[in-house]
C-alpha cells in the first residue's frame, strides 16, 4: 500500500483560506464609534418619546385639574401649550370616556381623546373557526390609531390623537349620528361626524372644521395618518397573509395596491379610497373630495408563523387633508365589513376590486362565469356540493375541447411509424427531416398544434381557479365531510413538529388531489410521447414527462397543504372527472384504425394548402437552412 504523504500545497492554502478568513473577520468587525453612535442615538429617541410621553400626562393632569376645579394656573399652563386648543381641555368630556353606536351589522366604540374608532367588532363573523365564541375584531388594544397633524397660526404643531373630542349623539330618523367636536372655542372646532346607518358596514365619516380659519395655518393642508395593524382572525395566519394588503383607487377608476414583503411603499394621487384588505375582511376610507397626494405602506409582520402568530400586516396611509377658503370640509365613509364580492359591489364604488379576481381573461371568467354560477348554486344546494356541481358543469362544457386534445393525440399516434422512418431517412439532414415531417402532417390532413391549441384554452379556467376559490368569502366556515373550513386547510392529522414548506399538519383534499393527478398524468403521458416523437437538438420530452409525473404530486402536496380545502376539493374532483372523460373518450369514441384509415384517404387526395402558420415556419426553417450553409462556407 502506498503510505500517505503530506501534501504542501494543500498546508499552504488551508493557511491561506485561514489568513483571508481572519481578515475577513477583523475588516468587519463594527466600529466601536459607529457603536456609539448609534446607541445614542436610539437613547436620544428615547428621551424625546419619554419626555413627549411625560408632557402629555402633565397636559392631562392640567386638562383634568382645569375641568373639575377651574384651577386658572393650569389653564394658563394649557393655553401656553395648546394655545387656543386649550379649551377643549377644559370641557368636562376632557376625560377618558367613549361613546358606543351599533347596528346589527357592527359595533363602534369612539374615544374621547383622539376622536377616533378605538373598537370595531362585527357581530355576524366569528375568528378562527365557527363557535370559537371569539368575534371578528377589525379594531382593538391600540392596533389602530387616526390623526390629524394641526398646524396652528402661532406655529404650534398638536396632534389630534392626544385631544379631548366632545361627543353629542343624535337620530335622524333611524341613522345614528356622532359628532365629535375638538372645540378651540364655543363656535370653533374640528368635527368628526360618524353616521351609522341600520344593517349597513358603511359608516358616514366627514371631517370638517368651522371657524378655524385663523387659529389654523391654512397656507398648506394638513396631515393626516391613518394606521392599522391587522389582527389574525383565520386558522392559517401565513394563508391569510397572503392575501392581506393595500389597495387604492385612482380618480379615474384604476386600482392598485402597495405590495407585499417589508416596507413597502407607494405614492397615490387623486386617490378616492384607500383599502386596508385583510384577505376576508377589510377596512376602507372613502372620500368624495380625492386626495391629492398620498403616501401609502405596508409592512409584514408574520416572519415565522409559529412565532408570529397575532398580527399580520402594519399598514399606514399619510394622507393630505386640503382647506377650502379657510375650512376643512371632506365628505368620507368607513367600511368595516366583508372582503365579500357581492357586499362590496352593491355600493357601486368599485370597492369589489379590491379581490383579487385575476387580470384579463382569468378576471372575466371569475366575474362573468365562475362567481355568477358558482352564487346560483350555493342558493340551493350545501357548499361543499356546489363545488362539486360545479367542477362537473365546467368540465363538461370543456369537455369538446378536451376531445378534441384527446383526437389530435391519437392522430399523432398513427402517424408516429411514419415519422421515426423520416428521422430515420434523414438522420443527418435535420432541415430535411422537419420539411418532410411538414409535408406529411399537410398530406395527412392533421395539425402538430391542434392538441396544444385546447389544452391552451383549458389553462384560463384553471387559473382563474387558482384566484377564486381563495377569495370565496361565502366559503369561509363552511364545514364538508371532514374539513370545518373550505376556506382553509382541512386538517386530518396535527403533526408534533414542523416540516419546511409543509406545516404541522396533514391535509387530506390536497393528497387526493395529488393521488388524481398522478393517474392523469400517468394515463395520459403514454400517448403525449407516443404522439411527439424526439427532434434532434430538443430536449427529450418522454424523460421529462415521466420526471413530471412525479414531481406535479409532489407539488401540489406541498403548495395546497395550507391552502384552502375549497380549490383542493375542486382540483381533485377536476382531475378525477377528466380522468373518467378520458376513458369514456378512448374507449366509445376514438377508434385508431379508422383513424389511421382516414389519414390514409387524405393522403391521396391533393394536398392541402399549407395554413399561414405552416408557411412561417416552412420560411423560417429555410432561412436558417440558408444561414447556416454561408456560415459553413466562411
Amino acid at each position: 500500500m502506498e503510505e500517505k504523504k503530506i501534501d504542501l500545497n494543500s498546508i499552504i492554502g488551508f493557511v491561506l483560506i485561514f489568513g483571508i478568513l481572519i481578515w475577513i473577520m477583523y475588516q468587519n468587525q463594527p466600529d466601536p464609534k459607529a457603536i456609539a453612535a448609534e446607541k445614542a442615538k436610539k437613547e436620544l429617541v428615547a428621551q424625546a418619546a419619554k419626555a413627549k410621553e411625560l408632557a402629555q400626562k402633565s397636559i392631562e393632569k392640567a386638562a383634568v385639574a382645569v375641568a373639575t376645579t377651574g384651577d386658572s394656573t393650569q389653564l394658563a399652563q394649557l393655553q401656553k401649550t395648546l394655545g387656543n386648543f386649550a379649551y377643549s381641555a377644559t370641557l368636562p368630556s376632557a376625560k377618558g370616556d367613549f361613546t358606543t353606536i351599533e347596528n346589527d351589522l357592527v359595533k363602534l366604540k369612539i374615544a374621547n381623546k383622539g376622536g377616533f374608532i378605538v373598537e370595531a367588532v362585527l357581530k355576524k363573523y366569528e375568528k378562527f373557526k365557527k363557535g370559537s365564541g371569539q368575534l371578528v375584531e377589525l379594531i382593538k388594544d391600540n392596533n389602530a390609531n387616526l390623526n390629524i397633524t394641526l398646524q396652528t397660526s402661532d406655529n404650534r404643531s398638536l396632534n389630534t390623537k392626544d385631544l379631548y373630542f366632545e361627543p353629542s349623539i343624535s337620530k335622524v330618523g333611524e341613522d345614528q349620528i356622532l359628532s365629535m367636536k375638538l372645540k378651540a372655542g364655543a363656535n370653533e372646532y374640528l368635527e368628526y361626524k360618524y353616521i351609522l346607518k341600520p344593517n349597513d358596514y358603511m359608516i358616514g365619516f366627514d371631517v370638517r372644521s368651522q371657524g378655524l380659519n385663523k387659529v389654523l395655518n391654512t397656507a398648506k393642508p394638513l396631515d393626516l395618518e391613518w394606521s392599522l395593524k391587522t389582527y389574525r382572525n383565520e386558522k392559517s395566519i401565513s394563508y391569510e397573509n397572503r392575501y392581506t394588503e393595500v389597495y387604492f383607487e385612482h380618480e379615474e377608476g384604476k386600482i392598485d395596491y402597495v405590495g407585499q414583503g417589508e416596507n413597502k411603499e407607494e405614492s397615490a394621487e387623486k386617490t378616492t379610497y384607500v383599502a386596508f384588505k385583510q384577505h376576508f375582511f377589510s377596512t376602507i376610507l372613502l372620500t368624495n373630495t380625492p386626495f391629492e397626494k398620498s403616501k401609502l405602506l405596508s409592512n409584514n409582520l408574520v416572519h415565522d408563523e409559529a412565532v408570529d402568530t397575532i398580527y399580520t400586516k402594519q399598514f399606514k396611509a399619510e394622507i393630505p387633508l386640503a382647506f377650502t377658503n379657510g375650512e376643512l370640509d371632506y365628505k368620507m365613509n368607513w367600511y368595516l365589513g366583508p372582503t365579500d364580492y357581492k357586499t362590496l359591489h352593491s355600493y357601486d364604488k368599485n370597492l369589489e376590486k379590491i379581490i383579487s379576481l385575476g387580470w384579463g381573461i382569468f378576471g372575466w371568467i371569475n366575474k362573468f362565469i365562475f362567481i355568477p354560477l358558482f352564487g346560483f348554486l350555493s342558493s340551493y344546494i350545501a357548499y361543499g356540493i356546489a363545488i362539486i356541481v360545479f367542477t362537473i358543469l365546467i368540465k363538461i362544457a370543456m369537455s369538446p375541447i378536451t376531445f378534441k386534445s384527446f383526437l389530435s393525440q391519437a392522430k399523432m399516434k398513427v402517424l408516429r411509424p411514419e415519422i421515426t422512418e423520416l428521422g430515420e431517412k434523414f438522420k443527418k439532414d435535420p432541415m430535411k427531416k422537419q420539411q418532410e415531417t411538414m409535408k406529411l402532417y399537410n398530406k395527412a390532413g392533421v395539425n402538430p398544434m391542434a392538441g396544444c391549441i385546447p389544452a391552451l384554452i383549458q389553462l384560463p379556467f384553471m387559473y382563474a381557479s387558482f384566484q377564486f376559490f381563495p377569495s370565496a368569502f361565502e366559503l369561509r366556515q363552511k364545514s364538508f365531510l371532514w374539513a370545518d373550513d373550505l376556506s382553509s386547510f382541512d386538517e386530518v392529522i396535527q403533526l408534533p413538529f414542523r416540516i419546511p414548506l409543509y406545516g404541522d399538519h396533514i391535509s387530506l383534499f390536497p393528497i387526493m388531489a395529488a393521488i388524481a393527478i398522478f393517474f392523469y398524468m400517468k394515463m395520459t403521458s403514454g400517448d403525449q410521447q407516443m404522439a411527439a416523437p424526439q427532434q434532434e437538438g430538443m430536449p427529450d420530452m418522454a424523460k421529462m414527462m415521466k420526471i413530471m409525473i412525479y414531481v406535479s404530486p409532489l407539488m401540489m402536496l406541498f403548495f395546497f397543504n395550507s391552502y384552502g380545502a375549497g380549490l383542493s376539493l375542486y382540483n381533485f374532483i377536476s382531475n378525477l372527472i377528466t380522468i373518467g372523460i378520458m376513458i369514456v373518450i378512448k374507449k366509445y369514441f376514438i377508434d385508431s384504425d379508422k383513424i389511421h384509415a382516414q389519414i390514409q384517404e387524405n393522403k391521396l387526395k391533393a394536398p392541402k394548402k399549407p395554413s399561414k402558420f405552416q408557411q412561417k415556419l416552412q420560411e423560417a426553417m429555410e432561412q436558417a437552412e440558408a444561414q447556416k450553409a454561408q456560415r459553413n462556407k466562411k
